[in-house]
């Protein structure tokens, strides 16, 4: 890689950290609309997500998942349950754990959001080649930033 030096290195336009909140943030708001008639936010929606890939899930497992806390995690969980797709329920095998098991409401959700990623693709004008490439530009970031934390 050729380092270009930036004319001004701490002009907030060449600040990747800025880019991406921005970008989280818009992209947040831009499903929002998207994920209303699933009476969803987004974080209730990226937890739908991870339960229909692998449920049922304790708490604690969905957490690590997600890299959420759990105290984070719990109310976006309860108001998941008030909305009737997932139960909270006891693990048979270890009743210490509290594990989160869809409904059949939470399961045919996801026939609806099928459409999710079709309508978000169409909204923010990218192909899915296009969303690949960003997706493991992401993970490369995601991944760098975490070997520094660690």
């Amino acid at each position: 890689m050729s380092e270009k030096p930036l004319a001004d290195p701490l002009a907030l336009e060449n600040q990747v950290c800025f880019a991406l909140s921005l970008a989280s943030r818009s992209v947040i708001a831009a499903y929002k609309p998207v994920l209303e008639p699933l009476n969803l936010t987004h974080p209730q929606y990226l937890v739908m997500l991870t339960l229909w890939e692998h449920e049922p899930l304790s708490i604690k497992a969905l957490s690590a998942l997600l890299h959420l806390d759990p105290g984070t995690l719990s109310p976006l969980v309860k108001r998941i349950e008030s909305l009737g797709y997932v139960v909270r329920r006891r693990n048979a095998a270890d009743e210490r754990l509290l594990e989160i098991a869809l409904t059949q409401k939470g399961r045919d959700a996801r026939e609806r959001a099928l459409e999710v990623p079709k309508e978000m693709m169409r909204r923010l004008d990218m192909d899915a080649d296009e969303l690949t490439a960003l997706h493991a530009s992401m993970n490369k970031v995601i991944g760098a930033a975490l070997r520094i934390q660690n």
